[in-house]
């Protein structure tokens, strides 16, 4: 019997302000980081993927029109992260109803690889525990959640994000180091020491 494949909840809902342009459209090495994001989530099976937006819905659909994913709006992005999990867990519901996990992502970490989307999903069918990257002396997302404590994603409080619920498992996860992921896209310095990066294979 095949394991149905796990889905990818991409979380692309905010508005950027410390950026002060939407930063899910900017380029890197050829692609925009909302695009980058998708097809990493895509070519490390994932299926289906979800695309959480939130303040630029209409553009950051005509980004990924050609790409085989589903957009969902969550229209109180404003109230914080956590609302934008909800709706990617519930919308993962509705979509897979058979998936035993999901995948929880961001746009803002482009060095994050399909490699290291494949080595979590394999950490959590060996594991059966969640499964966090580790970085800069904590753990974060990508992160992958099975069904069991889905409950506490939807419960998570608006303004939190899933380390939250990461931080309280504890011993209760497995842990994956990936210490690139620590470079996020949330100010333009951030951006521009993303450009002067060495490209990750």
């Amino acid at each position: 019997m095949t394991t149905p494949p796990i889905p990818a909840v991409l979380l692309a809902a905010g508005a950027s302000t410390r950026m002060g342009q939407p930063k899910q459209l900017l380029p890197y090495q050829g692609r925009t980081l909302l695009r980058r994001a998708a097809e990493t989530a895509l070519v490390a099976g994932c299926q289906p993927v979800i695309i959480v937006t939130g303040a630029l819905h209409q553009e950051l659909a005509a980004e990924v029109a050609d790409l085989p994913v589903r957009l969902v709006h969550n229209a109180v992005w404003e109230a914080g992260l956590g609302t934008s999990i909800g709706v990617g867990v519930q919308a993962v519901e509705d979509a897979a109803p058979e998936a035993a996990a999901v995948l929880v992502m961001l746009t803002d970490q482009p060095l994050v690889t399909a490699a290291l989307l494949r080595e979590l999903l394999h950490a959590w069918q060996q594991s059966g525990l969640p499964v966090a990257t580790g970085y800069a002396a904590t753990v974060g997302v990508p992160a992958v959640f099975g069904r069991l404590v889905w409950p506490q994603l939807l419960a998570l409080p608006a303004a939190a994000g899933a380390k939250l619920l990461l931080q309280r498992l504890g011993d209760e996860l497995a842990v994956v180091p990936f210490p690139a992921a620590a470079l996020d896209v949330d100010t333009p310095e951030q951006y521009q020491q993303l450009l002067g990066e060495a490209p990750e294979v």
